[in-house]
């Protein structure tokens, strides 16, 4: 039920840039454009993509175990392998016992890489869940169970999730949300398309395998399959599309448990809530009550054994990964192999890493921030982010489309931007964590219990405080950034300040063209279709006037089109209004950059043509350089359904058609393929 900021995805943009002496030790002997992935051939105003990446394209082939294949992944890849060193010598360290924090991840890594304790387990850990779900006979029955797992991270129907208020972001709140889906996106059950469909008879099939794994017989298992299947599309079709869900004013809406009371009586809110140990709720915000209306239609129908089903198959689906090797393997033959095209599985020991990172990731981020990101490369970091908001700032007061008032309010919040770099500066507290080793008789499945009651504790807690806006919601040695509209901050893990996005070796051009539009991206989320309803303090409030909303929301539809008409694979085509919100990060961030440079230059000079381009060329074969990405079909079909970022080849060169410079750098002309019209140029930031 996690409320989602924009927008910390693999893709939404990443960078790095930290100069410093250990980087000039190991940072590698690249020049800033590595002109061997070019294709001279072509012509960059026939086909900027391939003109920066086609060698690269055509010698690149998707490793068997990846379904996308980039520059980001090449520094994951690399990121993992400095972590794993990290987490090897933390293991072989005494001192690290299992009360430290570092100490707990290595047990986490451990105890995932125990196939043998978890093969000779079998399904015996989910037979007390499975005995309770038997036992259900009514909706009380359905309460009482969906209490105890929301406290274990993983409830069916509903669940709720703490965090800042939209609408006063210095306390938390109670959100009430629908819960997760097998199938993420609602257009996988409703939509008539041909991939839905083979999707949803594929998904069918995959419940029928999984549901015999806790001891339905095939026939009961493809009955029970098409019973989850029909109650899943049901619990659908309420639900907000995936435009809708971008709007958060859609999603906030505060109830007294009253209110609540009359959308769904059949649960009893404040003995639901009293079981979770959340007391004297006056108000909780309601993500989709439309939903919450259906839902009271589903529990009147009474199909209890439904229910049932649908409970199993949403238990074994959320455990899969934490049982024997062949679940794990059944759950990956559908979600990765038949959802995205995967070939095979990565290494065990990286999805091990994988899991340490993304549930105590800052136990290892200590040790990983001292082994490759000393403290002095925040501060150069840092002035670096400062000369892109200047040039933001005034790219703000030279719009022509925006009141002097909004103006005012606009670069108020650009100003209030709480800017964060690397690590945290308190670190995250696991001392009420208990991960045992294997040695202590800990297991993957137990730990991971652990792990979900220990968040559901510390999230029950916030509420009897401020929301802490010192938190991070990334460890350090993850390869992102993002902008949280809440907190009004864009963050830059330590993982991605660091080669080849920035190269200490190359000029300026390169890095404005790497982190610097980077940068531009995630300050521009704080002004996309969705950040921009958040005011200066973070907060859910309308700071624009009514004409230049209606300016801002024409230009938005404009950009929108321009992604709604590309066309990936045939039939396949991207959601403009879907991935708006980072198409107008892009754009944003792009021209901010390109003006940053120019700051740059006009302070120190212009160093003039290096492996034969100009600042300005070398600018924009840095961006596309950044987005060279190869994707299989059916991850190209999963991300236009799923993904708010649209494929990496359009973001190397749809921003920047919208882009003057662009053109003059590369003498684009009318008739060319890069051309676009000046009046359809979208302007926005």
């Amino acid at each position: 039920m996690k409320k989602q900021f924009a927008k910390p995805v693999f893709g939404a943009i990443s960078a790095m840039f930290a100069i410093t002496a250990a980087q000039a030790q190991t940072a590698p002997k690249e020049p800033g454009i590595n002109v061997s992935y070019m294709d001279t051939k072509i012509s960059p105003s026939q086909d900027f993509f391939k003109y920066v990446n086609g060698t690269w394209l055509e010698k690149t082939e998707i490793p068997s175990d990846r379904t996308t294949w980039g520059s980001f992944n090449e520094l994951i890849k690399r990121t993992d392998k400095d972590v794993m060193e990290v987490l090897k010598e933390a293991s072989k360290n005494p001192k690290y016992k299992s009360n430290t924090d570092q100490g707990k991840a290595v047990n986490l890594f451990n105890t995932y890489l125990d196939s043998i304790g978890r093969n000779k387990k079998g399904i015996e850990p989910l037979k007390p869940y499975l005995k309770k779900i038997d036992a259900i006979k009514s909706i009380a029955d359905v309460q009482k169970y969906l209490v105890e797992m929301e406290k274990e991270g993983n409830a069916g129907f509903f669940g709720i999730y703490i965090g800042a208020d939209d609408k006063d972001s210095s306390k938390n709140s109670v959100n009430l949300s629908p819960s997760q889906l097998g199938l993420s996106d609602k257009d996988y059950y409703t939509s008539e398309d041909k991939d839905s469909k083979e999707k949803r008879a594929k998904y069918e099939l995959h419940v029928a395998r999984m549901l015999q794994f806790i001891g339905e017989s095939p026939e009961k298992a493809k009955q029970s399959a098409a019973e989850v299947l029909a109650l899943e599309t049901e619990l659908s079709q309420p639900r907000l599309n995936r435009v809708e869900r971008r709007d958060s004013r859609l999603q906030y809406n505060p109830m007294t448990i009253a209110e609540l009371q009359k959308l769904t009586p059949a649960i009893k809110w404040n003995e639901y809530f009293a079981g979770l140990g959340i007391t004297k709720l006056e108000t909780v915000i309601v993500s989709e009550p439309k939903y919450m209306t259906a839902l009271e239609t589903v529990f009147k129908e009474n199909k209890v054994a439904q229910w049932k089903e649908y409970l199993k198959w949403d238990l074994i689906n959320s455990a899969a990964s934490k049982l024997t090797t062949e679940i794990d393997n059944a759950n990956f033959d559908f979600y990765s192999k038949t959802l995205r095209g995967a070939i095979k599985q990565l290494p065990s020991e990286e999805r091990a890493l994988n899991v340490v990172n993304g549930n105590v990731g800052e136990a290892l981020g200590k040790l990983y921030v001292e082994k490759v990101f000393p403290a002095e490369a925040k501060s150069k970091a840092i002035d670096m982010i400062h000369n892109v908001i200047t040039a933001y700032q005034n790219r703000i007061n030279n719009l022509s489309w925006m009141s002097k008032d909004t103006k005012a309010k606009a670069i108020e919040k650009l100003n209030k931007i709480t800017i964060k770099v690397g690590y945290p500066d308190k670190w995250k507290d696991y001392s009420a964590l208990e991960i045992k080793s294997i040695a202590e008789g800990g297991s993957y499945f137990e730990n991971t219990k652990n792990l979900a009651l220990w968040r559901f504790k510390k999230s029950i807690d916030k509420l009897s405080k401020p929301v802490d806006k010192t938190e991070w919601h990334m460890s350090p040695q993850t390869v992102n950034a993002y902008y949280n509209p809440s907190y009004n901050e864009i963050v830059f893990p330590a993982a991605i300040l660091q080669p080849p996005f920035y190269n200490y070796q190359a000029d300026e051009a390169v890095n404005y063209g790497g982190i610097g539009a980077v940068i531009g991206h995630e300050i521009s989320h704080g002004f996309d279709d969705s950040g921009a309803r958040y005011n200066a303090e973070g907060n859910l409030v309308d700071w624009w006037t009514e004409d230049d909303l209606k300016q801002f929301t024409t230009l938005g539809n404009d950009l929108a089109n321009q992604y709604s008409a590309l066309e990936p694979l045939p039939g396949i085509h991207v959601d403009g209004h879907f991935t708006l919100g980072e198409n107008i990060g892009d754009l944003g961030g792009i021209n901010a950059a390109y003006d940053g440079l120019q700051l740059y230059l006009k302070q120190h000079g212009n160093p003039g043509l290096i492996d034969g381009f100009t600042p300005e060329q070398r600018f924009f074969i840095s961006w596309a350089t950044v987005w060279r990405t190869k994707t299989r079909d059916e991850a190209i079909k999963n991300q236009v359904k799923t993904d708010p970022h649209s494929p990496g080849m359009y973001r190397a060169y749809v921003p920047i058609q919208n882009v003057d410079a662009f053109y003059k750098a590369f003498d684009i002309k009318k008739g060319d393929k890069m051309y676009v019209e000046p009046e359809k140029r979208v302007k926005i930031w």
